[in-house]
């Protein structure tokens, strides 16, 4: 049972982090530009644990307020099976 608990606490926080990159999938990019640009190590790890620390809270950002449920019943409105159960259990 002990383990259980465990890996759902790991694939929550997992699913935070993920998400909050998912968010900020394009600053990505511009971090890896500014990398490539410069040659200060030091600056490109900061600059690179700054944007993870950030992608994790805005992720957990996300699930806290609901912004999860949300973005899904977006995507429901557009799925077609999701439209027929709709009808169906109506």
């Amino acid at each position: 049972m002990e383990t259980s608990n465990f890996k759902f606490k790991l694939a929550l926080h997992k699913s935070y982090f993920d998400k909050g990159m998912a968010i900020t999938s394009y600053a990505k990019y511009l971090i890896a530009f500014f990398g490539i640009a410069t040659q200060n190590l030091n600056q490109i790890m900061t600059i690179a644990f700054i944007y993870a620390v950030f992608c994790y809270f805005l992720g957990w950002v996300w699930f806290r307020f609901g912004w999860v449920t949300a973005e899904m019943e977006v995507g429901n409105q557009y799925n077609l099976f999701v439209k027929e159960m709709r009808k169906v259990y109506k």
